[in-house]
């Protein structure tokens, strides 16, 4: 499961974020941003059911044209291009809290999983005593 990904929060985001198959979570930082995206209109992924289909493909291919004309920046912060993978949920919340701290972007969300899934684990703890 992806907590987010380099197109979250409409291309903003710097993280991409999942819990790996190899039993832990895994956070690859962005080497690079686009240039512009508090420009672009809402993302079509967040349209979809709310027009026609021809309505949504035309506003797609609009999207996609805005972004690819975007120039990309190197991020010049702590951590840029780097890879992490953290052993537990709790590790992983506070990597993501270190890297906000230090500068970059992902969605409120992710956290909001994250405290969702560890109030999850506590509960099935205690009920299993």
């Amino acid at each position: 499961m992806a907590y987010c990904r380099w197109s979250s929060d409409n291309w903003k985001c710097d993280l991409y974020c999942y819990e790996d198959v190899a039993v832990c979570w895994t956070t690859h930082v962005a080497a690079n941003r686009r240039v512009g995206v508090e420009n672009l209109p809402p993302d079509p992924m967040e349209l979809i059911g709310t027009m026609s289909n021809d309505e949504w493909q035309k506003k797609y291919e609009e999207h996609r044209g805005m972004l690819k004309a975007l120039t990309l920046e190197k991020i010049t912060l702590p951590h840029a291009g780097e890879t992490f993978h953290d052993r537990t949920l709790e590790e992983f919340r506070e990597r993501l809290l270190n890297l906000r701290e230090v500068g970059y972007h992902f969605p409120d969300h992710v956290l909001e999983a994250i405290d969702e899934e560890l109030t999850d684990a506590t509960a099935k703890e205690g009920n299993s005593g």
